[in-house]
C-alpha cells in the first residue's frame, strides 16, 4: 500500500502528454585583445557564457553549469552554481570548452553537454586587432523538454525565459508557483550585463540567414527507437518553429529518462 507522500509525489511529477517546453539559449565567448599589455602567454581577456536568448534569467531551469577548460589552466573544471552562468580568464590559445548543464529536479535528471570553441582572433587575421572591439562568437539553440511534469509547468508558466506551450484542449493549468523575488531574478538576467552591448541579436531574420547556411551542412536523418517510440534525430538538427518562421534549433530529446544530444557542425 502506497504512502500518502508517494501519491502526492506522483501527482506533482505527472507528465503532460503532447506538450513540450522550449528554452531559447545562447552560448559563446567575447574576447578582448590586451594590446600593449599583451604578453606571450596572456594576449587576451575573455569571457565564456551561457545566457537566455533574450537575456532572461535561466536559473528557473538550470541549477548549475560546469565549464571544462584546457588542462593548462589552474582548476580547469569550473562550477558555476548561480546565474549568470559565465567565467572570465586570460590566455593566448583557442580550444574547445565543454559546458555541462544540470537542471532542477522537476525539469530533468540528466545533464546536457554543449561544446563551444573559444575564439580569440578575428576571422580576417590579416587585419589589425583592436583593444576596443572584441571578437564575439555566439551560437543560438533551444533546449526542448517533451512531456514536462506538472510541477515544472507550474513553476515556469509565467517566466519570460520559457517558451510556454499550447496546452491540449480541456487541460487546466496547475496553480502557479509564487513568483520568485524580483531582485534575485534581476541578478540572474544579463540585460544589464557589462558585455551586453556586444551580445548578438538573434532575431527571426538572423535565424533565417543561419538556417540557409546550415542547410548546406545538414546530414541525413536517422531513425532511433527509445522506450518503444521512434523519433527522428540528426547530427545537425534543423527544425521549423511555426509555419512561417524557420529557426535553427538543437533538438534535445529527453524521453523516458533517456537523453539524446545533437551537436552543431563545430562539435564534430
Amino acid at each position: 500500500m502506497s504512502k500518502p507522500e508517494d501519491t502526492e509525489k506522483k501527482v506533482v511529477n505527472k507528465k503532460l502528454k503532447d506538450v513540450e517546453i522550449s528554452i531559447p539559449i545562447v552560448y559563446g565567448n567575447i574576447a578582448f585583445w590586451l594590446g600593449k599589455k599583451a604578453s606571450e602567454y596572456q594576449s587576451h581577456k575573455w569571457t565564456v557564457y551561457l545566457r537566455g536568448a533574450s537575456n532572461e534569467d535561466l536559473g528557473v531551469v538550470i541549477k548549475r553549469a560546469v565549464f571544462q577548460l584546457h588542462s593548462s589552466f589552474n582548476n580547469p573544471t569550473r562550477v558555476i552554481e548561480t546565474p549568470p552562468f559565465e567565467l572570465s580568464e586570460a590566455g593566448w590559445g583557442e580550444f574547445e570548452i565543454a559546458i555541462t548543464l544540470y537542471f532542477h529536479s522537476d525539469v530533468c535528471d540528466k545533464p546536457l553537454n554543449l561544446y563551444h570553441h573559444l575564439k580569440l582572433y578575428p576571422e580576417d587575421e590579416s587585419g589589425p586587432m583592436s583593444t576596443k572591439k572584441p571578437v564575439v562568437v555566439e551560437s543560438y539553440d533551444e533546449i526542448v523538454f517533451p512531456e514536462p511534469s506538472e510541477s515544472f509547468l507550474a513553476r515556469v508558466q509565467s517566466h519570460p525565459a520559457v517558451n510556454f506551450p499550447r496546452l491540449p484542449a480541456g487541460y487546466t493549468l496547475p496553480p502557479p508557483v509564487p513568483v520568485e523575488d524580483a531582485s534575485k531574478r534581476k541578478r540572474g538576467d544579463t540585460k544589464d550585463h557589462p558585455l551586453s552591448q556586444w551580445f548578438m541579436n538573434f532575431s527571426e531574420a538572423d535565424e533565417l540567414l543561419q538556417l540557409a547556411a546550415a542547410r548546406q551542412q545538414v546530414r541525413q536523418n536517422s531513425l532511433l527507437s527509445i522506450g518503444g517510440r521512434s523519433f527522428m534525430i540528426d547530427a545537425y538538427s534543423v527544425s521549423l518553429v511555426q509555419a512561417h518562421i524557420a529557426k535553427l534549433r538543437r533538438q534535445i530529446s529527453l524521453i523516458d529518462g533517456q537523453h539524446q544530444q545533437l551537436k552543431s557542425p563545430s562539435d564534430q
